[in-house]
Formats: structure tokens, sequence, C-alpha cells
């Protein structure tokens, strides 16, 4: 695919997040910091995105990018796709503060919640893609997205790394929302792919109105 957008993206992530890897007052920075957002410091919300927690942190995102943004570039263009991964790092930023904005020492990083977005986009866009788990087991791209959900609810819970799982879910609500948008059509064409992603996203809800989260 002929993207500049989603090659310069990629780059972006990897010498930012090296950078982070080799200098702890850089990352300390520019990670996500809720007491630090919330004394003026909102670029964070934008900086933290680009910071990753270690290299296989870096990788993993960089491959599920790779690997979704295609779809989404090929069905809706290179720019729909650069302002959907923008839209969906911004829906994870804004999703993280309504959840931690009170816990003003809630600390992230990761350019999860843009990719899930993306991930999210694609699906919509193909409900019948499949990737490639280890590179030859065929997997239903649908099963990988809402297992990536669930399992960012068990990160989100049990809060043992600096990962951003929260931004995971406004990643994803920002990929939904900005793809229907777009393309209308997908609520009669994909009706049922439509109803099964809005699952986690309802789910993730209901427990916080619980108190679960």
């Amino acid at each position: 695919m002929n993207n500049m957008f989603l090659l310069v993206i990629i780059i972006a992530n990897v010498l930012i997040s090296y950078k982070g890897f080799n200098d702890q007052y850089f990352f300390r920075k520019y990670q996500f910091h809720v007491g630090s957002i919330r004394a003026g410091e909102q670029i964070r919300m934008i900086t933290s995105a680009f910071l990753h927690a270690d290299l296989f942190h870096l990788a993993f995102n960089m491959i599920a990018l790779y690997s979704f943004a295609p779809v989404v570039a090929a069905y809706l263009g290179n720019f729909t796709f650069l302002l959907l991964y923008a839209g969906s790092l911004i829906f994870g930023s804004l999703l993280t503060m309504l959840f931690h904005g009170n816990d003003y020492n809630y600390r992230a990083v990761g350019a999860s919640g843009a990719v899930t977005g993306i991930i999210y986009s694609a699906i919509l866009l193909e409900p019948d893609m499949t990737i490639g788990i280890f590179g030859v087991i065929p997997l239903p791209a649908y099963i990988f997205g809402i297992g990536y959900l669930l399992y960012s609810i068990y990160g989100m819970k049990a809060k043992v790394d600096n990962i951003g799982h929260t931004a995971h879910f406004g990643g994803a609500i920002g990929g939904y929302a900005i793809t229907l948008l777009k393309d209308p059509a997908l609520l009669q064409e994909h009706t049922f792919m439509v109803i099964l992603l809005a699952i986690p996203i309802v789910i993730l809800f209901i427990m916080a109105k619980m108190g679960k989260l």
C-alpha cells in the first residue's frame, strides 16, 4: 500500500519510543500523567501515544497497525485513514481522562488507542477478513478485535503495567463512530458486525457504572 501517512506514523512511533527507552526524563516528561495534564500540560494527551512501555509493546502495536491500516486506507482513502487514526488517539485520551481524571498519579503510554480505532474500522469495513497468528494460524479479525478489548478490561482492573488500557476503549469508540459516520451504509450492510463490535464497549460502560473498574 502506498500510504505515506502510515509510514510517517510508524517511523514517529519507533523514533520517539526509542528515545523514551533510553531517556527516562524524556519518557516522564511526555507520558500520559493525569496530574500534569490537569496542571495544563494537555500536550501529553497526544505525545503519550508515541511512547511505549517496552519493545514488545511497540512491536505489537506497529504490527497490528501495519496489518489493519491497508484495509481502512483502501476503503476510505489515505487522508481519512489519517483522520481516523488521529480521532481515535484523541478519543482514547479523552476517555482515559473521563475514567481516571481524579487519579492524579495515573500514568500511561502507547499508541494502542489509535491502533484499536484502526482495527475496529477495518473490521467494520471488511468483516470477513482474517489475520495470521504467528504468521500461519488464521484467525477471524473480529475475534482478535473483541479479544483485544476484553483483555483491556482485565488490564484496567489489574493495573499491573504502564500501558494505557483505557485508551483502547476510547480508540475503539472513536474508530467505530467515525467509520459509521463516514459510511452509514455499513449499518445495513454489516448489521451483525456493527452489533457484535459494540458488545465489549457496552460491557465496559456497564462495569464502570457498577463501580467494577
